[in-house]
């Protein structure tokens, strides 16, 4: 495999440069001395930066792209072996890296690396330790796969030793990684396009845990069920966090302000420390903050530091973000695309201000609503109101007999009021009929359902 040297800078092109942790890697190897260029099917806000950088931006993707005197080609797992420029980088023998191994490549430049790995809460989580960081000023790299508003993006160029990213189980991509410290959130069925079942994928973490050298150190929620086989064997430390004071770092007497926002009393090996205060909704947020807070106690970072951090963290894009009002109507847009992480937004909806909950949730891949499609309906009858777009495809094309007429046909069964809508238009029409002063609208999806929410607001 190609080696990636921050001493001997080469030229790198990136298929797919627009994609948020794409245009990341490419703006921190630029600011490394590294010529980039790259290519996207379209011009977006994040190739437009890179171009104000000094990339260049090739749209569309064509084998012209391509040229010789490329070092190494760089792709995502959605550049198919079809793809022009995948073909023409092939016939020139040119070397060639994912998305995930340059990354892990990455990773090797830095003596104290951090990766967050998870099926839920990767992004929050990540942001918290950058917030952290920041306040520690420790001068540290980030790569985060959202807006955080504390570094102006999703990237972040430092002078340390500090790397903080995301690590994805998709496809297995963390498993290209070379972690210092690496955090497992939680474990859950999802991406059932690429793993079998709940076993492979608790396979797949552990195969991550057990990349930590042995003076590394695993930060791991406790609360995972069957946590003893992911732990055998490992020759790390291992820190567990969750509510129980049985854990090395737990949270009790769990208070929410008028409008949901957290704070906690923070137990280290069952004694108190000190009450932290979010500036985030939701108990799950309290779980996110106690992995940020093990590992700064592992980094040894002031504690003063963690506890502003966390205060100072008002979350990222999409991650229920407060996106106005309109006529006594609160607009909210969240990421959610999970049963789980659904439950966890309209949990912390439940804590806001609001009259009724509106949802409006826009199914996430044909894959993962057919394999979960129980779990859908329960957790999104929760809300009082559920408006269902149709099915977003992404990177699929086979239905598979399931569409978001029969989910809302199912949670009509379960007593909740659901409509399938399929036109954008015709939602936002709906709710400015039906939704009224002190209601809560929550936009809801992986896809561009935050769209509906924002022509609400500025029509």
């Amino acid at each position: 495999m190609y080696k990636i040297d921050f001493n001997h800078p080469v030229h790198l092109y990136f298929m797919g440069i627009g994609g948020v942790s794409m245009s990341g890697l490419a703006e921190i190897l630029l600011q490394e001395g590294f010529q980039v260029s790259g290519s996207d099917r379209q011009v977006s806000p994040l190739t437009q930066r890179l171009e104000s950088l000094g990339v260049r931006v090739y749209t569309p993707q064509t084998a012209a792209n391509i040229s010789s005197d490329i070092d190494v080609v760089v792709y995502t797992a959605a550049i198919r072996e079809d793809n022009e420029e995948f073909q023409a980088a092939r016939a020139l023998d040119l070397p060639m890296l994912s998305r995930a191994e340059l990354l892990g490549q990455l990773m090797k430049n830095y003596k104290t690396s951090i990766a967050v790995a998870g099926t839920h809460g990767k992004t929050t989580t990540t942001s918290m330790l950058s917030q952290i960081l920041l306040e520690a000023e420790v001068n540290p790299t980030i790569s985060v796969g959202g807006m955080l508003k504390a570094i102006g993006g999703n990237i972040r160029v430092g002078a340390s030793d500090y790397f903080l990213t995301e690590a994805c189980e998709y496809t297995n991509s963390f498993l290209h990684f070379f972690p210092k410290i690496a955090v497992i959130l939680n474990i859950d069925e999802d991406h059932l396009d690429f793993f079998k079942d709940l076993d492979d994928i608790r396979n797949s973490f552990r195969q991550f845990a057990a990349l930590l050298p042995a003076d590394g150190t695993l930060v791991i929620n406790g609360e995972i069920p069957d946590l003893a086989p992911l732990l055998e064997g490992l020759c790390c430390r291992v820190v567990q966090y969750g509510g129980d004071s049985s854990f090395d770092y737990s949270a009790t007497n769990i208070t929410h302000d008028p409008y949901g926002v957290a704070s906690f009393d923070l137990v280290k090996s069952g004694m108190f420390v000190e009450r932290i205060s979010l500036s985030v909704n939701g108990d799950h947020n309290v779980m996110n903050a106690l992995a940020a807070i093990a590992v700064a106690d592992v980094l040894a970072l002031p504690f003063s530091a963690v506890c502003q951090g966390l205060h100072r963290f008002t979350g990222t894009g999409r991650r229920f973000e407060y996106k106005g009002e309109r006529q006594g109507v609160t607009v909210i847009d969240d990421y959610a695309h999970h049963p789980t992480e659904i439950r966890a937004a309209l949990g912390a909806a439940a804590h806001y201000p609001h009259r009724e909950i509106w949802c409006v949730f826009q199914p996430h891949t044909y894959t993962r609503t057919k394999a979960l499609f129980a779990e859908f309906a329960d957790a999104l009858s929760a809300a009082d109101h559920v408006i269902l777009t149709d099915i977003y495809a992404a990177r699929e094309t086979d239905t598979l007999g399931v569409s978001s007429a029969k989910l809302a046909e199912r949670l009509r069964e379960k007593g909740c009021d659901a409509y399938h809508i399929s036109s954008f238009e015709e939602i936002e029409a709906f709710c400015r009929e039906h939704c009224i002063e002190g209601d809560l609208l929550i936009t809801m999806g992986a896809g561009d359902v935050v769209n509906i929410g924002e022509s609400l607001l500025s029509h």
